[in-house]
């Protein structure tokens, strides 16, 4: 899990560089962003979770809002493929352990999370890596664990441009695929809905999904 000039895939590079750049200016973007279902979905999320469980969340960029609302109640690893936003992370919470690499290369213990989450992280990385990362999640959790996912309302293949003044890419089936590909991967889907998020440049749908891991017991 090393820095961004170590990622093979030059895709995730432009990624790693590209959160680098922005840095805290992310926050102030993302600040202004209308009624972001974000805070309903982690309520719907952490109601699942037992307190002081363990929670991954990837992509977690500089730790605000998420992660800190997590680790108030869970004991939270964070990672991030920019090493400035994990930098940050750690300043912005520091109860919570971050990590920086790619979350679809990650070697993690089986069945070590109660829950894991991934909002607006996935769709930075390769659809075609989108299944296998959905697999492994469903791995890294144990029986009865929740997965929280924003994931593409949109058939949307590779693009890489200009996103807040800097390079960035993107990359997302569309949400069909998304409900067949978690299903796949084992997850009962506890929420499955489209909602818009109205971000400063406009309008965009994304598909939230609550999966949940069978409880064998």
């Amino acid at each position: 899990m090393g820095p961004d000039n170590r990622h093979a895939d030059p895709r995730k590079q432009v990624v790693a560089a590209g959160y680098n750049r922005l840095a805290a200016r992310y926050l102030e973007w993302a600040g202004a962003i209308v009624d972001d279902p974000r805070d309903r979905m982690l309520g719907r999320f952490a109601e699942l979770i037992p307190a002081g469980g363990r929670v991954l969340e990837l992509g977690c960029g500089a730790g605000i809002p998420s992660t800190r609302q997590l680790a108030q109640r869970f004991e939270v690893l964070g990672v991030d493929i920019s090493p400035k936003q994990v930098e940050l992370a750690r300043q912005n919470v520091p109860d919570a352990e971050f990590v920086e690499g790619d979350v679809s290369e990650l070697s993690l213990q089986q069945e070590s999370f109660h829950g894991v989450v991934a909002l607006y992280a996935i769709s930075h990385i390769p659809r075609e890596q989108h299944a296998r990362l959905f697999n492994d999640v469903h791995g890294w959790l144990a029986a009865g664990g929740c997965f929280l996912a924003t994931l593409g309302a949109t058939d949307a293949p590779d693009w890489t441009g200009d996103w807040l003044g800097t390079p960035m890419f993107f990359s997302s089936h569309d949400a069909d695929t998304n409900r067949r590909l978690i299903r796949e991967a084992g997850f009962h889907l506890l929420v499955d809905e489209v909602a818009v998020t109205y971000e400063p440049e406009g309008e965009v749908p994304f598909l939230w999904v609550l999966g949940q891991k069978a409880n064998l017991a």
